[in-house]
């Protein structure tokens, strides 16, 4: 894929992966956009890096995500890439009654079906472009599940195989379609979480991230799988059982503390 002079549209794009690909690419002569729910976020990136165009936007909200497709194609109709980079993630202890069934489902309304809404609002005006891609950002727990954040690890599967499938069908398009699978990496996401729920795992820098994803899009690498990414899919393969047996045993710790 082509790096420079695209105009990129990132959700979730006021700190973490997201800001870090924003500074990226603006370095690479593209128009940079990013959304996030907090404009006060925002404006910290724009003061980071004048040159981003900033709108406030829920991706659980579709009406949101409506007011962003109409603001964002009115003023930069060139608009070629969407990175759908918007997440949430928590520890749930699902024998307890603290999380309501309301808010059981705010990871699956950021992680899944925004990407979802933002791609089936965003597509018809990506497949009038000369060039055009999207990338979905999912998660190395896409490929093994994560019992302590129960919710969070179904829905990165569930984008990745919604991934796969939007590839299949728009594979004769000019659109193409990307996924990156981030490992544990140091962002906000991990502020939930206590050191011994990851015990073993280093986070990777950001940008160390992002060097291979901007290497992975050069090579047309349509899954980008840095880091622990790659053995975990493998893991998944070769030694499933063993491998969730691993990532589990956070979840007695979390459960002790829950009978005290």
């Amino acid at each position: 894929m082509k790096l420079q002079s695209n105009t990129i549209l990132i959700t979730g794009g006021a700190s973490g992966i997201g800001l870090e690909l924003a500074g990226r690419l603006l370095q690479l002569n593209n128009t940079v956009i990013i959304s996030g729910r907090d404009q006060a976020k925002l404006d910290n990136a724009k003061k980071q890096f004048p040159k981003l165009h900033t709108f406030q936007c829920d991706v659980t909200d579709p009406i949101a995500i409506s007011d962003l497709y109409n603001n964002v194609t009115a003023q930069f109709p060139s608009l070629n890439f969407l990175i759908n980079n918007a997440g949430l993630m928590r520890k749930i202890n699902l024998q307890t009654k603290e999380i309501d069934l309301l808010d059981i489902n705010r990871e699956i309304e950021t992680n899944l079906s925004g990407p979802i809404r933002m791609v089936n609002q965003f597509l018809p005006h990506l497949l009038k472009q000369s060039t055009a891609a999207i990338m979905n950002v999912s998660s190395a727990l896409a490929f093994v599940p994560f019992a302590i954040s129960p919710v969070y690890g179904a829905t990165k599967a569930g984008i990745h195989s919604y991934t796969q499938s939007l590839r299949v069908q728009l594979k004769n398009t000019k659109v193409q379609v990307f996924e990156l699978a981030p490992p544990l990496t140091q962002t906000s996401l991990v502020d939930a979480f206590e050191g011994n729920d990851m015990k073993g795992s280093v986070p990777m820098d950001v940008a160390k991230l992002v060097d291979h994803v901007m290497k992975g899009l050069e090579r047309d690498q349509l899954e980008i799988r840095p880091g622990q990414s790659n053995l975990l899919k493998l893991m998944s393969r070769v030694a499933p059982n063993f491998i969730f047996k691993q990532l589990s045993k956070s979840v007695d710790a979390m459960l002790a503390d829950s009978r005290k």
